[in-house]
């Protein structure tokens, strides 16, 4: 039982940026697990991307939700930052066709140090990435720079393991909220999906002129 606890702990101590053996289990679980899926397609769906739309997606794991915007944004551009050189490997494989057109990039990179940009983003994702983050109100403020006037952030939590609740999701949805409106995003709003536990969603604007 005990080696059994110690094999779940090493796979949940993956979830952040996984490697080897252990990360491998985490990227299965993270790829194929039903209620993964939904999450990220509920995620992607209340950004209301447009065809035309750049995208950037913040720790892109194995590649779900990058795949599912660059068939939204066909004419638009999707890059993905992750800092684990598994879930690249994997998120390329997943996306090879978006990488082919080209409306797929998917870099090796940190929240902390992030690369240049050409152009500013229509819309940014988050997904169970924020707990991760250092500073994450000053992360914040550097994505919404990233953004263009009246951009949209989605910044989604669902928790897992041992005691989590609705109460535990309920609680960070108010914790993100927050952090968005310190790093001045405006229009701020919670949306939740009802997966047990459930998945809460904050989202922000990039109010022009503040």
């Amino acid at each position: 039982m005990k080696l059994r606890q110690r094999a779940i702990d090493a796979v949940r101590a993956q979830f952040g940026r996984p490697t080897g053996l252990w990360g491998r289990a985490a990227g299965l679980l993270m790829a194929h697990r039903p209620s993964n899926r939904r999450r990220k397609a509920w995620a992607v769906s209340l950004l209301d991307v447009r065809r035309d739309d750049r995208v950037l997606e913040l720790g892109f794991g194995p590649g779900l939700a990058i795949r599912e915007l660059s068939r939204i944004a066909a004419e638009g551009y999707v890059c993905g930052i992750d800092h684990s050189e598994l879930m690249l490997r994997w998120a390329r494989r997943r996306n090879a066709d978006g990488l082919r057109r080209g409306v797929v990039d998917l870099r090796l990179g940190s929240v902390d140090e992030l690369p240049a940009f050409d152009a500013l983003f229509d819309k940014i994702l988050a997904v169970n990435a924020m707990m991760f983050w250092r500073e994450p109100v000053a992360r914040l403020a550097e994505f919404r720079r990233l953004l263009r006037p009246g951009g949209l952030i989605a910044v989604a939590y669902q928790p897992r393991g041992p005691g989590a609740t609705d109460e535990t999701s309920a609680a960070k949805g108010r914790e993100i909220a927050v952090a968005l409106i310190r790093a001045r995003f405006t229009e701020v709003r919670l949306e939740t999906m009802r997966l047990k536990p459930a998945v809460v969603c904050a989202l922000g604007v990039n109010g022009a002129g503040t």
